[in-house]
């Protein structure tokens, strides 16, 4: 539990006034890297002896998981045929054993909490007054989160574009995702202010430069990375892709935000989880794009599987079901652990890979970029009348 011992670390500079991001913890001399709010919410940790700390991670997490399951089926809309608790801690004990899920539990991380803050917030009615507030904190922890403030706002617009008055009466362009995002940004303002005003030092440091330094959170090309940086850091040999994933990363955040805004809209439509499919995708893209995407950052593979297992069962496609299942193996089969690798080493075998070991090393982009694919083909078919179902009449709300 590597980096809960960093967490740790992070609770004791702040209980002893030491400077946070010249702190190093471990063997390995590992840095703090999120934002200095994360670091208040570690203080609790310092009461904790390191077995008690270590327990008590494992059981909140695995509980943890068993809500993200609650909340996905929720998210989805599943029928209650069994309820549904007792359908999360199934699934839950199934998707302990996937890559993400376990690797989480291993190094004693926070992506679980992250997603169910989340979740919690767009799994919501519309309008809700605390709808925002989960993924504020979830920013103000750690930054990513904060891509699903931007998809809501852009939500929101495109549902106020349409209604722009054609008759020259007055309309209201205000809506409850728009105030949901507003919320979230106003939250996650809170935390930074917060942070300033208890660790003024750490704040400045945080937002002045530390932000902005990747190289900080790891190196890049090694296999942990399953982002689109280390996908080209490993494509052009080079611990410093630069060029070509800003390349990759611009279009892919543009397309994938315009894809989960696509499938939010479908809904009205018609479009079957259309929520699920643009909340998914939206997780996607983030962990696409960032920097730094390491391997348990990608838990968010529980909502992807049990949506696309969910469309199988509902089309009963052979297709969509050898989908389901490919995407289910690679996410529980660790193949992007087959290859060689050596991340103390001056000369990392991750810059010298063969062409089916950077394919087995970007598994998990490889399933995201498909999965926006499929979201794309999905949600554009829908807007264009071609799927079945019916449309939600205009003057009826709909969730995202």
């Amino acid at each position: 539990m590597i980096d809960l011992m960093v967490y740790r670390a992070e609770g004791w500079a702040v209980r002893s006034g030491d400077d946070l991001y010249s702190m190093r913890a471990t063997y390995a001399g590992l840095p703090a890297t999120y934002p200095p709010f994360a670091a208040l919410l570690f203080l609790p940790l310092t009461l904790l002896d390191v077995a008690g700390m270590r327990g008590a991670a494992t059981f909140v997490n695995l509980g943890l998981l068993v809500v993200l399951a609650h909340l996905s089926l929720r998210l989805l809309g599943r029928p209650a045929r069994v309820p549904r608790w007792a359908a999360a801690l199934a699934i839950a004990s199934a998707m302990v054993w996937c890559e993400p899920v376990w690797t989480t539990l291993r190094y004693g991380q926070i992506n679980l909490l992250l997603a169910v803050l989340v979740l919690w917030d767009l799994t919501r009615r519309p309008g809700h007054r605390w709808a925002g507030v989960g993924i504020g904190v979830a920013a103000g922890i750690k930054l990513t989160p904060a891509m699903f403030a931007v998809f809501l706002a852009l939500y929101g617009l495109a549902r106020a574009w349409r209604r722009l008055p054609h008759t020259g009466r007055p309309v209201s362009l205000w809506n409850p995702w728009l105030r949901q995002a507003a919320v979230a940004t106003v939250t996650f303002l809170c935390t930074a202010l917060l942070s300033a005003v208890v660790l003024p030092h750490d704040s400045l440091r945080f937002w002045g430069g530390a932000v902005f330094q990747s190289g900080r959170v790891g190196r890049t090309e090694i296999t942990d990375n399953q982002s689109l940086s280390g996908v080209a850091a490993r494509l052009l040999h080079t611990g410093e892709p630069g060029g070509l994933w800003m390349a990759l990363a611009f279009p892919v955040a543009v397309l994938g935000l315009a894809t989960a805004v696509a499938a939010a809209l479908a809904e009205r439509r018609g479009l079957p989880h259309a929520r699920a499919w643009s909340v998914v995708a939206c997780a996607v893209t983030a962990l696409l794009i960032s920097p730094i995407s390491w391997s348990h950052h990608w838990v968010w593979c529980l909502p992807l599987m049990l949506l696309l297992g969910t469309e199988a069962q509902r089309r009963g496609s052979r297709r969509w079901l050898a989908g389901a299942l490919l995407a289910g193996l690679v996410f529980c089969s660790y193949a992007l652990w087959w290859v060689p690798r050596d991340a103390g080493s001056a000369h990392p075998p991750e810059l010298r890979q063969s062409g089916a070991e950077m394919v087995l090393s970007a598994c998990y982009p490889l399933v995201g970029a498909a999965f926006l694919a499929v979201t794309a083909v999905v949600a554009l078919r829908t807007l264009r009348g071609r799927a079945s179902g019916t449309s939600v009449k205009e003057g009826e709300s709909a969730p995202v």
